[in-house]
């Protein structure tokens, strides 16, 4: 059995999906601002709800699905990182855009400071936080079973997994990249997606069947 923890549902997983989302910011106003940073699909999908206009700034996106939805909601990415770290996004950043005024669009609780990092470059990055997720509570019914392999692809769904069921020794993990996968148990028994995408996490699941 392969479980699929993140908020989408895909063929051939049982979705189990551990964090929910609420929107945080009323409004906001683009025109200040040269790029808009997403590091994730939902902070595009709560920003189209909050204010459309975003779409007539152009955009910096980690990671293929990002730049899609992006694109795909009538945004245009100007920059794409490859690499789904915020750290590379930044180094990114300091190289390509040090002269622009950057909005990062962002949830509550990040694993990087960007703000931060950009700071000790002489870089000022201005931030609105948009969203916060929280854990999704389940019964003991819903524990995965025994020798499951279970797909994380967030920090944060490593934390509400184990706030629900802890973690069984018999269990496999399969996680989006190197940062999820330092959010494990340290006994845990785990493999890292060959590119930072669901579709390869769930191609890496498969393989072990």
């Amino acid at each position: 059995m392969i479980y699929l923890l993140s908020p989408e549902a895909h063929e051939n997983c049982i979705h189990l999906p551990m964090i929910k989302f609420q929107m945080l910011k009323k409004d906001i106003i683009f025109d200040a601002y040269d790029l808009l940073i997403f590091t994730s699909k939902q902070a595009v999908i709560c920003i189209e709800k909050i204010n459309n206009h975003w779409k007539n700034t152009p955009c910096i996106a980690i990671g293929n699905a990002t730049a899609q939805l992006i694109e795909k909601l009538g945004g245009t990415v100007l920059y794409k990182s490859e690499k789904f770290y915020a750290k590379t996004l930044n180094e990114e950043i300091v190289k390509n855009f040090k002269n622009k005024n950057i909005l990062y669009l962002r949830p509550k609780v990040i694993s990087f400071d960007s703000q931060e990092f950009l700071a000790s470059k002489d870089i000022e990055l201005k931030e609105k936080i948009i969203y916060e997720t929280s854990c999704i509570t389940y019964s003991e019914e819903k524990r995965p079973k025994k020798n499951a392999i279970i797909i994380f692809t967030s920090p944060s769904t490593i934390k509400c997994f184990l706030n629900n069921f802890g973690w069984d020794e018999s269990y496999r993990a399969v996680v989006i990249g190197e940062v999820t996968k330092k959010h494990l148990p340290k006994n845990a028994w785990v493999l890292v997606a060959d590119e930072p995408s669901i579709e390869s996490c769930i191609k890496k699941a498969k393989s072990l069947i």
